[in-house]
């Protein structure tokens, strides 16, 4: 085929500036505060005093913490890129078009748009590196120079965003060239099986058993290694078991629906793609389990702070408060970013449905009402089971007694709050994009 005809057909159609907009938004936001948290975490690298390896093995899990939902949100963001090009590129098959030549078009596509948020994240971070410079450490600020990385660094963050990009896209694209027909006429389904269940709490279970044995029988730089890898795992395995636990609850919903069509309808949306569905909550699942170790942060904070510390203790005890205060704050950035991104590509994703129950004379009130419940029932249960596992991680480090002290409990309740009524505000910025969606020819 001709390469501008391949061009033209690959261009985002009349109304949709949004595909383009989403991700690269996403990606600005990435980029921008992964920079951030790994050039502020850079400094601590470099202090050798007996405090040094405790700063640094905090600093490890935060970075773990929020590096993995932030490459999440990443993974999210290339997976709508490419997503919303399903039936262009479907199309491209039936006429003829090799699977290489969609995935390459589609691949260079994706990481250009992935390219042009991470410049834009690059000049944010390095617009805000000032302010993350004055941030106090050991009773001084870090300063401009320990924040900034090298351009090595960056770099080399930017090239990994761009590999989540390009790995993203050719994922989505196995069911365009596996069944350009299914795309087309929309016949492709989305299950999940019990056996993540399974493979979730398996995992689970054994990274209970590895947190509980290392710190016994490893070294001090050994155990932190170990244990930021673990807490990465847990909370990738949450994505694993999410969408099931969503499936088992709809399935319920549904059959307790009766009469109602917005419940009804919200039950089917969740049935219909519990992986979709997933990733409209898995900010608040992200948010929860850092909740838990804030709560807990807190609480080991107040017990120092009850002995009567004083000198580098105290400077210790002030430290860890300000890294649990911007931990906290990253992590309801990624949450803002990702569930708006998720919401407004599920718009999207959802716009023919939307204008069939138009025609079929169904209102945009009660489609919205739908959508909401659809968005905002699973959330108690994802931010429960989502505490928990952070709960079972965090039990045998510090025992029971600092999960559930007072001050760590309020800590959580707050977080978890806070972290719905963003999932909660994003649904009502979202409606003009539905109502737009809805009335559409």
């Amino acid at each position: 085929m001709n390469p501008s005809v391949l061009g033209l057909l690959l261009r985002p159609a009349k109304g949709q500036n949004a595909v383009i907009a989403l991700p690269a938004i996403a990606f600005a936001i990435v980029t921008a505060l992964v920079l951030t948290v790994v050039g502020g975490a850079q400094s601590f690298w470099t202090w050798t005093d007996g405090y040094g390896p405790l700063y640094q093995a905090l600093a490890a899990i935060a970075l773990v913490l929020l590096v993995v939902p932030l490459a999440n949100l990443g993974g999210a963001a290339a997976r709508l890129s490419a997503r919303r090009r399903d039936e262009r590129l479907s199309t491209l098959r039936l006429l003829g078009v090799t699977p290489l030549g969609v995935s390459v078009a589609t691949v260079i596509e994706s990481v250009l748009v992935a390219a042009a948020g991470a410049l834009v994240g690059i000049i944010a971070y390095l617009a805000i590196s000032p302010l993350i410079g004055l941030i106090p450490f050991r009773g001084e600020a870090l300063g401009l120079d320990a924040v900034l990385l090298p351009p090595v660094g960056v770099v080399a963050v930017v090239g990994g965003i761009l590999l989540v990009a390009a790995g993203s896209a050719a994922l989505g694209l196995r069911r365009v060239i596996i069944s350009p027909l299914g795309v087309r006429l929309r016949t492709s389904t989305s299950s999940v099986h019990w056996f993540r269940a399974i493979i979730g709490v398996s995992v689970i279970a054994l990274v209970f058993v590895l947190v509980k044995i290392f710190p016994a029988i490893a070294g001090f730089t050994t155990t932190i290694v170990v244990l930021a890898v673990l807490f990465a795992v847990a909370l990738a395995i949450l994505n694993v078991i999410g969408p099931w636990v969503l499936k088992v609850a709809a399935s319920r919903q549904l059959r307790r629906a009766a009469e109602r069509a917005d419940r009804l309808l919200a039950a089917r949306m969740v049935l219909d793609s519990p992986k979709a569905a997933w990733r409209q909550v898995s900010g608040i699942a992200m948010a929860s389990f850092m909740a838990v170790f804030a709560g807990t942060g807190v609480s080991l904070m107040n017990v120092m702070g009850s002995e009567g510390l004083d000198g580098a203790d105290a400077a210790l005890a002030a430290d860890m408060r300000t890294g649990l205060v911007i931990t906290l704050v990253a992590s309801f950035l990624m949450v803002a970013a990702s569930v708006g991104v998720n919401q407004a590509a599920s718009v999207l994703d959802q716009r023919d449905l939307h204008r069939s129950l138009h025609h079929l004379g169904m209102p945009l009130e009660t489609v919205d009402s739908a959508r909401r419940r659809a968005i905002m029932s699973p959330l108690l249960v994802t931010a429960l089971g989502s505490a928990l596992c952070a709960a079972v991680l965090v039990f045998p480090l510090l025992g029971i007694a600092l999960i559930t002290a007072p001050e760590s409990l309020l800590t959580i309740a707050v977080v978890v709050s806070a972290g719905i009524a963003v999932v909660w505000t994003s649904t009502r910025v979202t409606r003009p994009l539905l109502a737009q969606s809805f009335h559409a020819a």
